[in-house]
C-alpha cells in the first residue's frame, strides 16, 4: 500500500461487536483473567499493552516499514530507552548538531554510565577515528536539529556494518513521508510523535521502529514495559486520528517551506539559510538521494546579529514564539537561548517550522518584522 493508505488504515480495525468502523478507547489499566488464570484476550495490564497503543504501534511500524514499533510518552523517552538497553562501558557515536535534550540527556544522565562522542559523523575520517572496540550504536539525526545537516544514512550505515555497530536514526524532522531510514539500511528509527504525528501541538508522545526482531530489540521493549514510560491509551487513540491525515498534512508543511525559504533566501536582511529543499543547501545531492521531501523546518540567521533576531521574532503577528514543531501552526524559536550556556548554534538564528497557514500571510508577517 502506498503511505497515504498506510496512514488511514494500519492502526484501525472494525470492532467486532458494535461494527464501529473506528476503534473505540479502551481505557481500563486491568483486564479479566480466563477460569484458567490465563489471558486469552491478549490483554493483562496496559502497561504492558493496550489495544489502542498496538494499533499505533502497528501503523508507525507499517509506516516506516519496519518490523515492529515500541511507543513512549516522549520523544526523550524513546531516545532514552535506547540508551538504557546498552550495556555499562558502552561507547555511541552522535552528532555535533543534534536535538539538545537526548544531548544533554547523554551529558548529565548517562556520564559516567555510557561513553559518548560528538562529532561531524558525515566525515568518513571522523567517524572511523572515533571508532572504538566498545562502540554500540551510531546515533544519526537528519536533518539535524536545528542547522539542517543532512547525514548520508546508506554511508554510516556501511561503515558500522564494517564493526557490527547498531545505527540509529531520528526521523522526527522528516518523517517517513520525507525519508525512511530503514530502507537505507538503519537498524532503529527513532520519532518525537509529539511533532508531525500528533500535528496539532495538544499531545506527547515518542516510538522506536525497529528493521528486526532481534535481541537487542527485545531490551528496549523490556525497558518500555518495565518502566512503564509509555502513552495513555486516549494518547494513543488521538495520535491514530491524527496520522490518517500525516501525508497530507507534511506535503501542505512542504509546499510553504519551499515558498518561505525562497522569500527568505532572497531578502537583504538575511544572511543565510539552511533549509534541505534549496538548491544552495550544500548537501543538495545526498537531500535528492535519500528524500522523497525536503521536509519543512528551516532555520535562518540575520546579518544584524542577536539583537537583530530578537526584535524580528517579538515583531512576528501570525508565527508563535514558542519551542517544538510540527504542528499545524507556524512556530518560531532563538534556538541558542533554549539549548543552554554549552550551546553551538549561532545567535542570530531563528529555527521556524512552517505550518499550513495561507503562505501569502506568513510571507507578509516575516516581511512586516524585518521591515
Amino acid at each position: 500500500m502506498n503511505i497515504e493508505t498506510i496512514a488511514i488504515h494500519g492502526g484501525n480495525h472494525i470492532d467486532t461487536k458494535t461494527k464501529a468502523v473506528v476503534q473505540p478507547i479502551v481505557m481500563a489499566t486491568t483486564f479479566e483473567r480466563d477460569a484458567d488464570g490465563g489471558f486469552s484476550s491478549g490483554y493483562q495490564y496496559s502497561r504492558s499493552a493496550n489495544p489502542n497503543r498496538d494499533a499505533l504501534e502497528k501503523v508507525l511500524a507499517q509506516l516506516e516499514q519496519g518490523v515492529e514499533a515500541a511507543a513512549f510518552s516522549s520523544g526523550n523517552a524513546a531516545g532514552m530507552a535506547v540508551f538504557q538497553s546498552l550495556e555499562p562501558g558502552s561507547h555511541i557515536i552522535a552528532p555535533d548538531d543534534m536535538y539538545h535534550g537526548l544531548r544533554n540527556q547523554l551529558k548529565q544522565l548517562f556520564a559516567g554510565i555510557l561513553e559518548f562522542d560528538f562529532i561531524d559523523v558525515n566525515n568518513e575520517e571522523t567517524l572511523r577515528s572515533h571508532i572504538k572496540a566498545n562502540t554500540r550504536v551510531i546515533w544519526v539525526e537528519t536533518p539535524s536539529n536545528p542547522l539542517l545537516k543532512i547525514t548520508n544514512i546508506k554511508k554510516v550505515v556501511a561503515i558500522a556494518r564494517e564493526h557490527n555497530i547498531k545505527v540509529v536514526c531520528d526521523n522526527t524532522f522528516a518523517t517517513p513521508v520525507c525519508q525512511q531510514p530503514l530502507t537505507l539500511g538503519a537498524d532503529l528509527v527513532m520519532h518525537s510523535t509529539t511533532k508531525y504525528f500528533g500535528g496539532h501541538s495538544d499531545l506527547m508522545g515518542g516510538a522506536l521502529i525497529t528493521a528486526e526482531k532481534t535481541d537487542w530489540w527485545e531490551k528496549i521493549r523490556n525497558v518500555q514495559t518495565m518502566g512503564g514510560a509509555i502513552p495513555s491509551p486516549m494518547d494513543c487513540y488521538y495520535l491514530v486520528r491524527s496520522i490518517k491525515t500525516l501525508p497530507y498534512r507534511v506535503k501542505g508543511h512542504v509546499n510553504n517551506a519551499l515558498l518561505l525559504a525562497a522569500f527568505l533566501e532572497n531578502h537583504p536582511r538575511v544572511e543565510q539559510v539552511m533549509y534541505p529543499g534549496l538548491t544552495s543547501h550544500p548537501q543538495q545531492r545526498i537531500v535528492k538521494e535519500q528524500m522523497t521531501l525536503p521536509g519543512a523546518m528551516m532555520s535562518f540567521t540575520l546579518k544584524g546579529g542577536e539583537e537583530e533576531a530578537k526584535k524580528v521574532i517579538n515583531s512576528l503577528k501570525i508565527f508563535t514564539q514558542a519551542t517544538s514543531l510540527g504542528g499545524v501552526e507556524s512556530l518560531i524559536e532563538h534556538r541558542a537561548s533554549v539549548e543552554g550556556p554549552d550551546t553551538k548554534t549561532p545567535f542570530n538564528l531563528l529555527r521556524v517550522s512552517v505550518g499550513l497557514e495561507h503562505i501569502d500571510d506568513l510571507i507578509a508577517d516575516l516581511e512586516q518584522a524585518m521591515a
